[in-house]
């Protein structure tokens, strides 16, 4: 219920809908009793018992007053009165006439409800999903290395289309048919006191079976859906590793994955399915056997003479009792749809509630404009409880350009990450001109940052767009920054141009332009602090050049943060610290780590050029 009342928040304000949604259900449900009750006048008049109707109908017009005899007082004047003039046929048309009108009515309030709900569903669905989407944006870069992208896909699609499919659209069973079975069960205690109080000792009875058969589907509705995630991961998988599988002929290995979990995903879809459809024959046999119960008790009484009911009205009863299974047995229904829904809710809900680590503190300042230097002061940093970083310090000059370099897994990535906050030190101080960065607002760091990463990362856009990225640039402005980036030339000699558009994560273009586009884009964002990550290590010979060219012209009156391992790449840097187990072990100039004896620099230089001999 908790969840359930949770999505419903979605639909605020409820203001704008719930009064008018409740007029509209009221309105609704008293003709729809109305199109029920008239069936006594109507066997009245078939039974040629209309004889009684004047002996109980007022000799003039009731004053008004809220409940069911003003009602029924007036129906019987205007009912007495046409009988008296038109005769029985003419009270018969009145009926039928009265009926007629009261459907209309009765299904006029409910289109509009359903209407009313049209538009609440759109915005439930609407503002979840963005709810969803702006949470991803905002969670920190180590929670994705935790999920499974297809599973945060699954949560996007299948699980808010299942939460509108069996949460939003179940809103009218929920909201309008536990209103209607009250109603009902109010005509009900005025017809007949015992015999309603009958009813309520055999219903329940069926009520609690559909209430275990709710509680199995929720459980295999779970299993259903984090079998889904598993299957939406493989395919992810397959799409990004496309030309791996195929050039190791793993297309047989690759779709045994998948058809494991397509096949484990039908099995619990089909048990859902199963347990559902159970639910509904169920409450129908329950139902009829309440009324085949309540005939038989309703027959004794006025058959043994111990009841005031008329066999008009009594079968009038029975109609009124049959119609309280139809909303019944749609809360039923509901009940067992609503739980893969609300276990999808649950997921959805389940992200919208993860609070992102990396954040701005209450009061954070905005950073200044960057002017003397960055310092890392006693700086530690864990992924959970593997240390990577140890008591590392550090300090880069305006204009200057220092290299990391080291062995694989020395710390280097997680150092560039740490600059504009993509996590944030576990311990000891990251400082920009002796601001602490945890204590700036996040954007104002990134703001005076610019990253070329070793994976360049495009949109499925025009390449004129990818440049131009989250600014206000002008064409010309464009055009210069790929120029600077020796980016211009192949883009001129696309077929259209700026305006072409590069495919998924630009895969129509080869790495060596993907890079200078990304570069173009740095260049665009002119930030006074540049980290570069592994820029150029994917690339041939040829494109190398250009994109170190690029990078040169990037860096130039920059202060600037390069990881490289093809320590050709970092010969010119102001300063070269050697990382090694999240510690600095070496730092120097190239040439003074070079004559160090046994260094590690030394060696890892060696053992580049022997592998460049050969």
């Amino acid at each position: 219920m908790k969840t359930y009342l949770r999505i419903l928040q979605y639909a605020r304000p409820l203001a704008n809908f719930l009064p008018q949604y409740l007029v509209y259900t009221v309105l609704g449900t008293f003709f729809g009793l109305a199109n029920f009750t008239l069936i006594i006048p109507l066997l009245q008049v078939l039974f040629d018992k209309t004889d009684k109707v004047p002996q109980v109908a007022p000799t003039h017009l009731p004053a008004f007053h809220f409940g069911l005899d003003w009602i029924k007082d007036t129906f019987n004047y205007f009912f007495a009165g046409m009988l008296a003039a038109q005769g029985k046929l003419g009270a018969l048309a009145f009926v039928c006439v009265i009926v007629v009108v009261s459907v209309m009515l009765s299904n006029l309030f409910r289109y509009l409800s359903l209407r009313l709900l049209a538009t609440v569903r759109a915005r439930v669905i609407r503002n979840l999903r963005r709810a969803l989407y702006h949470r991803i944006v905002e969670l920190q870069l180590g929670y994705f290395s935790g999920e499974r992208k297809g599973d945060l896909l699954s949560r996007f699609t299948s699980d808010v289309q299942e939460v509108e499919t069996s949460v939003v659209n179940t809103m009218t069973a929920v909201i309008q048919e536990p209103f209607k079975i009250v109603a009902f069960f109010a005509l009900l205690f005025y017809i007949s006191v015992p015999l309603t109080l009958f009813t309520l000792i055999l219903l329940p009875l069926s009520g609690g079976a559909i209430a275990g058969v709710a509680k199995r589907l929720r459980r295999q509705a779970e299993i259903s859906q984090s079998t889904l995630g598993s299957m939406m991961s493989v395919i992810d998988e397959t799409l990004g590793g496309i030309r791996v599988i195929k050039a190791f002929n793993a297309q047989g290995y690759i779709k045994g994955k998948f058809e494991e979990q397509n096949d484990n995903y039908a099995r619990t879809s089909r048990r859902i399915d199963n347990t559902r459809d159970l639910a509904s024959p169920f409450s129908e046999f329950a139902g009829v056997s309440v009324v085949a119960g309540l005939l038989y008790y309703g027959g004794t009484l006025i058959l043994g003479g111990h009841s005031s009911l008329t066999g008009e009205t009594f079968i009038g009863y029975v109609v009124l009792f049959s119609q309280v299974l139809t909303p019944a047995k749609a809360l039923s229904g509901s009940f067992g749809n609503i739980q893969r829904g609300l276990v999808a809710g649950e997921r959805v809900l389940r992200i919208i509630d993860t609070e992102p680590t990396v954040r701005d503190r209450p009061g954070a300042l905005v950073l200044p404009p960057f002017a003397r230097e960055i310092e890392l002061r006693d700086v530690q940093f864990s992924y959970g409880d593997t240390p990577v970083l140890y008591d590392l310090n550090l300090t880069i000059k305006k204009g200057q350009m220092v290299a990391l370099v080291g062995p694989s897994g020395g710390g280097k990535s997680t150092v560039a990450d740490l600059l504009p906050r993509f996590y944030d030190a576990s311990g000891g101080q990251l400082l920009i001109d002796g601001h602490d960065v945890r204590a700036c607002t996040i954007h104002s760091v990134r703001d005076q940052m610019g990253i070329v990463t070793q994976e360049s990362i495009l949109f499925n856009d025009t390449i004129f767009n990818n440049i131009r990225f989250n600014t206000e640039a002008t064409e010309a402005e464009v055009i210069e920054a790929a120029k600077i980036a020796n980016a211009h030339e192949f883009i001129v000699a696309s077929p259209d141009g700026y305006q072409t558009m590069i495919g998924d994560r630009g895969g129509r273009l080869s790495g060596g332009q993907r890079q200078r586009l990304s570069i173009a884009r740095a260049i665009l964002r002119n930030p006074p602090i540049l980290i570069l990550d592994e820029a150029t290590s994917a690339l041939d010979t040829e494109s190398e050049k250009l994109v170190q060219e690029a990078l040169q012209r990037l860096m130039a009156a920059r202060t600037s943060l390069v990881i490289a391992h093809r320590l050709s790449t970092v010969q010119h840097a102001d300063e070269i610290i050697v990382l090694q187990h999240g510690r600095i072990v070496e730092r120097g100039t190239h040439d003074e780590l070079l004559r160090r004896p046994n260094g590690v620099y030394q060696r890892l230089s060696s053992l580049q050029t022997n592998a460049a001999l050969v």
